[in-house]
């Protein structure tokens, strides 16, 4: 008999855990398979652990682990992964922006023969139309720079076989882009296409400084092309400076050279200065990354662990 366990992060999502719990568990009891259910509290700070303590007495089905701080969703990901020792995993959010009903669909196609079903937004109501560009700008970006296919338009959401998950447990590398590690184990990958509701309570830890950050993680960890353009502006700036000095050469020659120009130097070097730090900027996001794989810590610690211990 297949088993399935459902893997959720979960940070400070008090508000809508209980929710989440009775939609997932109306789904479980669809199901022709042993499902189980598996939080991961990422150190949240309000009172998500007690509810999710509540669950576990309610349900022997639902397990949980607890880590000993906030570690980021990335890690927290990972140690729910982790944890899954038996059948396959879907990941999904607690927030409930992934419809917990579109989880059927995903073990169809895992039972077609798929390692990988991810779940592809066609729609993102509830978001800004400023927060649905940049993301969109985002996959886009990716989807030219890195070498790894990542899907358009996918978060988290899907579900990885046995083998995908024996794969993702051999990278442990510390800069953690899991949309790009789930795309760079490779075997059959199919799409379910769902349309993304809004968040039904709470709010999104997710803000434009943090998805920057994420974006420039999954940028370096799977493309050196900001590396490449650093070279290539540092290339065009040298053959520009070769341009504008052999001009300034053949005029003082030709017409002598008068006391004049101090605006275009300027220009000039503050332009050249302005190259060389983006280049030593770009070579530091790298550099960091490597002095923070070589310390070699363990991507996370657990607190406490309650496996499930039955079908749901």
């Amino acid at each position: 008999m297949s088993q399935l366990t459902v893997v959720v992060p979960v940070y400070n999502e008090s508000a809508v855990l209980r929710a989440f719990h009775e939609r997932l568990r109306q789904v479980r009891s669809e199901l022709s398979m042993e499902c189980r259910v598996l939080y991961v509290d990422d150190g949240s700070r309000d009172d998500s652990w007690s509810i999710i303590e509540s669950l576990m007495a309610d349900d022997a089905g639902t397990g949980a682990l607890k880590l000993s701080r906030n570690f980021g969703k990335e890690a927290a990901l990972t140690a729910g992964l982790d944890a899954v020792s038996t059948g396959a995993a879907v990941v999904i959010d607690a927030d409930l922006q992934d419809p917990p009903e579109v989880i059927p669909r995903l073990i169809e196609q895992w039972q077609a023969g798929s390692d990988v079903v991810y779940a592809t937004r066609t729609a993102r109501d509830g978001e800004s139309h400023f927060k649905r560009f940049t993301a969109a700008a985002f996959y886009r970006s990716m989807e030219r720079l890195s070498d790894t296919a990542i899907p358009r338009d996918t978060g988290d959401f899907r579900l990885l076989s046995r083998r995908a998950l024996d794969a993702l447990g051999q990278l442990r590398e510390r800069q953690r882009f899991m949309k790009g590690l789930f795309s760079w184990i490779g075997y059959r990958q199919t799409a379910v296409y769902y349309q993304r509701d809004p968040r039904q309570a709470g709010t999104t830890k997710w803000n434009y400084w943090r998805l920057a950050q994420l974006a420039i993680e999954g940028i370096t960890s799977f493309s050196t092309a900001p590396l490449r353009l650093a070279t290539w502006i540092g290339l065009a700036s040298a053959g520009f400076a070769f341009v504008y000095g052999l001009w300034v050469l053949v005029h003082a020659l030709l017409y002598g050279d008068p006391v004049r120009g101090y605006p275009s130097l300027m220009l000039v070097i503050l332009f050249l200065g302005g190259v060389q730090l983006l280049a030593l900027g770009v070579i530091g996001e790298y550099l960091g990354r490597n002095y923070a794989e070589s310390k070699q810590r363990p991507l996370y610690f657990v607190e406490e662990q309650h496996l499930p211990r039955a079908a749901g």
